[in-house]
């Protein structure tokens, strides 16, 4: 059980506590109408997830990793095409490309911000470049201006990962509205998270999401007619009436990880850990709202997992995303990256540790993962002077 000092990375019962009401009468409404599958709370959604996003149309499915799949039949990637993606990522951000039969070619990431790295785009894209996924990690977008300009230049379609980033932005335009198509998550743990999976893609181009829309429903159209081979991904009717309950308090809940972040940020200066010290703080782009999926900080001198395993006894949860990159996984073995090819990636995944920063955690929850990760430099010191 929990110790009394104990700090959860996540607590979803806690977040959702307050609008438990809401949610019953949101989900009585859905069993009294009988529409489990396409009810109006589902249109709804859609329209509010659009307006949220600044974009003209937005298309439910079953989950964030089917958006980015679907995205990419509706684009007719497959075999002898290739599609630049950072390695540091979710698997699903690469899974999409390989089960369609095309190739990852794999982008190094900006140390700061751990999202691709603008600058060696030009550098990948061939005459097989048929799409290229910028990850707007943690919360944070990339730099999808420039990613969409160099894009435009090479008459290449942009695929935004948003998974991690609704209501994030990059000079005030919001993920999911600069690309030819953005994918949203609405897994639990996600800051617009569901009662289980749930996805969504936005889009300005009404044919795009037409032809979206048909590959989500087996491609067919008529009913027994299928124009092209689809999956069956729907987001049903049960999550979508959850999901408009928390898009209203959503709003709040980003601004309660932007508060969070700052406190930390406060927190570990104040703590000496930072200056010249062994914990470096996340990074924020000027031109970047980030809405903060995730705090993550780096740790000096191989000492992670020891900072880690410190916390989990002093009962802190964290977590790290992501121990092993998509290039130095065992099922993209045959891509033919190999370690040192992505040196920034692979650094980063050495070092980074992410803290807990859901929007209900408190103050004193703050201090004292503080307080545990400064005790573990306070000890080495003492065993160093000894």
């Amino acid at each position: 059980m929990p110790g009394p000092n104990s700090v959860p990375l996540l607590d979803v019962n806690r977040d959702n506590r307050p609008y438990r009401e809401e949610f019953m009468s949101a989900l009585a409404g859905v069993l009294d109408s009988g529409r489990f599958l396409f009810g109006p709370d589902v249109v709804e959604l859609e329209s509010e997830v659009a307006k949220y996003s600044q974009a003209q149309f937005a298309v439910g499915c079953a989950s964030g990793s089917d958006a980015l799949l679907l995205s990419l039949m509706a684009l007719n990637i497959g075999p002898g095409d290739e599609v630049i993606v950072p390695s540091f990522t979710f698997f699903a951000s690469v899974s999409c490309i390989t089960r369609l039969g095309a190739t990852p070619v794999f982008i190094d990431i900006d140390p700061d911000t751990y999202n691709m790295d603008v600058d060696q785009l030009d550098s990948l894209i061939g005459p097989k470049t048929a799409a290229i996924i910028p990850v707007h990690l943690f919360g944070q977008c990339a730099r999808i201006d420039r990613i969409c300009q160099i894009a435009a230049e090479h008459d290449i379609p942009v695929v935004e990962d948003a998974a991690q980033s609704i209501g994030a932005a990059y000079h005030s335009r919001p993920a999911g509205s600069w690309g030819t198509v953005g994918c949203f998550s609405f897994y639990p743990t996600k800051n617009l998270g569901g009662m289980g999976d749930g996805g969504m893609l936005t889009t300005n181009d009404e044919a795009f999401a037409d032809r979206l829309r048909l590959f989500a429903g087996h491609g067919m159209r008529p009913r027994y007619y299928h124009k092209v081979v689809g999956i069956n991904s729907r987001l049903d009717t049960f999550q979508a009436a959850v999901l408009r309950v928390k898009m209203n308090h959503l709003p709040q809940a980003v601004e309660g990880r932007r508060t969070n972040a700052t406190r930390y940020h406060h927190l570990f200066r104040e703590a000496g850990l930072v200056e010249d010290g062994p914990v470096t703080l996340p990074v924020i782009d000027e031109n970047a709202f980030s809405v903060w999926n995730q705090y993550s900080i780096r740790i000096a001198d191989g000492r992670r997992d020891e900072v880690r395993q410190h916390l989990a006894d002093n009962g802190v949860g964290s977590e790290i995303y992501y121990p092993v990159p998509m290039h130095q996984q065992e099922c993209f073995e045959n891509i033919g990256f190999k370690a040192g090819d992505l040196s920034e990636t692979e650094r980063a995944s050495r070092e980074i540790l992410n803290l807990p920063i859901f929007p209900s955690l408190t103050v004193e929850e703050q201090n004292r993962v503080v307080e545990v990760i400064g005790q573990f430099y306070q000890s080495a010191e003492a065993k160093k002077a000894a």
